[in-house]
């Protein structure tokens, strides 16, 4: 069975799991008060050029997204997500339990949110009997597979700041997103363009856990207890650590990422030649051809995938996901099976 369902199949790399055996039975202190804490902390400090800010490690996307989301908002204060954002469409109210609102905004293909949405709503709610929107929700890479260019992040980030909303940005694939043959922000300037994000770790080689960074000290007062209130301490803290080193003193996070997204190129070239449309080009790990329906379980037999959404009452677009285990072979032969079955 070929593996294109999504991008956390596999346990990790081994390089992450040498380095957690190497951990396993030296003895550490927990909670994260520990040496490769520290160090992964200030790796990603040096990295993002923002020596204040704070790193927290977190074990999954969601928990990342609702515990920090939630921390940074007064009870009052809602969330500005694009409809297809992740916070929106995928983590079944696990924002809303927290008692905020999320006002989702229609957007394109693409994904991607832009200033020129944003005014309509910011209007409609000076209602003080209305939710106050107070942070700007978006994902790079998107849902869609697109990414942010400096100039859309830039003119985003600019809105934010003279609106008084905070941007997070759920980065469970930035890995893919600033590997992209169509990004051209570094993680410095990324990290310097936003209030808090995470680098993702369980989407891009470990075997879990998200790097969240808030930029700004001002805003980080007590997280550690909100980190504890939402059950997002770990004991054995180390191992986030550690993972974490693994995956950035050498480039390796970066070096897998490019991986998936130059393999996922392959395929949607491939797809493309084969005749099949796509819902929106990407150029990250994610690909969404538009299938007939009658394929679908033809293609099941071959193949590990995810229904994405109707297309129409005959077709379905349906998405592939590479990631650092994916080869050349793999996506030879799923272009091979495709040929085949059209």
């Amino acid at each position: 069975m070929l593996m294109f369902r999504n991008d956390y199949s596999y346990g990790a790399h081994p390089k992450v799991l040498e380095a957690l055996c190497k951990t396993n039975l030296e003895g550490n202190t927990g909670y994260g008060d520990d040496a490769y804490t520290e160090r992964a902390k200030s790796l990603i400090r040096e990295l993002c050029a923002c020596p204040e800010a704070m790193v927290e490690f977190l074990i999954g996307g969601t928990q990342t997204n609702v515990t920090a989301c939630a921390f940074l908002l007064k009870p009052w204060e809602a969330v500005i997500s694009p409809v297809t954002g992740h916070l929106n469409g995928h983590e079944v109210g696990a924002f809303e339990a927290t008692g905020h609102k999320i006002l989702p905004v229609e957007v394109g293909s693409d994904g991607k949110l832009f200033p020129e949405m944003l005014p309509p709503l910011l209007e409609h709610h000076k209602d003080p009997h209305l939710t106050k929107p107070a942070l700007v929700y978006i994902s790079n890479a998107t849902e869609n597979g697109t990414v942010y260019t400096k100039a859309e992040l830039t003119a985003l980030y600019n809105f934010c700041r003279a609106n008084d909303l905070l941007l997070f940005v759920d980065g469970a694939r930035l890995g893919a997103a600033l590997t992209s043959s169509e990004n051209d922000l570094t993680l410095s300037e990324f990290a310097h363009l936003t209030d808090a994000f995470y680098l993702g770790g369980t989407k891009n080689g470990a075997l879990f856990g998200e790097a969240l960074v808030i930029t700004r000290p001002e805003l980080t007062r007590d997280f550690f207890r909100m980190k504890k209130r939402m059950g997002a301490v770990m004991e054995k803290g180390w191992l986030q650590g550690a993972q974490f080193l693994a995956l950035l003193e050498d480039g390796l996070y970066f070096d897998m990422a490019r991986h998936a997204n130059q393999l996922a190129a392959r395929l949607q070239e491939g797809i493309k030649a084969l005749g099949l449309p796509l819902m929106a080009e990407s150029s990250t790990n994610q690909i969404f051809p538009i299938v007939e329906n009658g394929l679908r379980p033809k293609l099941e037999q071959v193949c590990a995938f995810e229904d994405w959404c109707p297309h129409d009452g005959t077709h379905t677009v349906i998405r592939f996901v590479t990631c650092f285990h994916t080869t050349q072979e793999d996506v030879d032969n799923l272009l091979s099976e495709l040929k085949k079955l059209l």
